[in-house]
């Protein structure tokens, strides 16, 4: 099983979504640590090879998951954000810079592991 590793306050975002998303959210990481991939994870473009979301819709919210798979044996779980785009279906900018950082750091994090 691949050990998950929580970037920023991730985790913390994580915890704040209902009950019925954390456990969808956590089947599919689970799931993902044993070596799958979830029909529902796609790749969130834009960032780089490797990193994917997966989009939960609940009660006509959205909340988001994005990870990063591809360094190293760990997950690295970059961003967990009820999305609240006023532009339609596109992720903010704010949302896609702070996965850019931390995806940036996770890449550090795992060259030193």
């Amino acid at each position: 099983m691949r050990p998950v590793r929580w970037m920023g306050n991730s985790k913390r975002n994580l915890l704040q979504f209902p009950l019925e998303v954390r456990k969808v959210i956590g089947d599919e990481l689970q799931f993902i640590q044993f070596g799958g991939m979830p029909k529902d994870a796609k790749p969130f473009k834009g960032v780089g090879s490797g990193v994917f979301e997966i989009a939960v819709r609940y009660n006509k919210e959205a909340y988001r998951t994005v990870l990063a798979v591809q360094l190293g044996e760990k997950i690295y779980v970059l961003h967990a954000f009820q999305k609240k785009s006023k532009s339609g279906i596109s992720t903010p900018k704010e949302d896609i810079d702070l996965i850019r950082r931390r995806l940036k750091d996770a890449k550090e994090i795992a060259k030193n592991d």
